[in-house]
């Protein structure tokens, strides 16, 4: 009796295949390679799309950075306007240009994305 997926839905399916320790090793390596530690997910993807995208994250982690840098400024900036009822010009201008900074890493990584084949 041949099954389908449809009588196998809700059964998960799971596929073994031999390796030399070579191969393991090189599946491993890539595996490191593209950041991840879920040999499942790793494999399921590349046999599903053909593909793992490797990303460079020291990107994301400098605009995680910048961006908890001008969340700080702008809460000590309304701190300060609560206090005192008003704030500096300068202070406004400083965390407008830390925005646009932002505003443009940002748009250089969506373009690089956009970029990917």
């Amino acid at each position: 009796m041949k099954r389908t997926l449809e009588t196998m839905s809700n059964r998960k399916i799971y596929a073994k295949f031999r390796l030399t320790p070579e191969e393991w090793q090189i599946i491993h390596d890539r595996m490191e390679s593209v950041g991840t530690k879920n040999l499942s997910a790793y494999l399921r993807r590349l046999v599903l799309t053909g593909h793992v995208i490797e990303v460079d994250m020291s990107d994301f982690r400098e605009i995680r950075r910048l961006v908890s840098i001008e969340s700080n400024n702008l809460n000590q900036y309304a701190r300060r306007a609560n206090e005192t009822g008003s704030i500096y010009k300068a202070d406004i201008k400083e965390l407008q240009k830390s925005h646009e900074e932002l505003i443009r890493l940002l748009g250089e990584l969506l373009q690089r994305f956009n970029n990917i084949e």
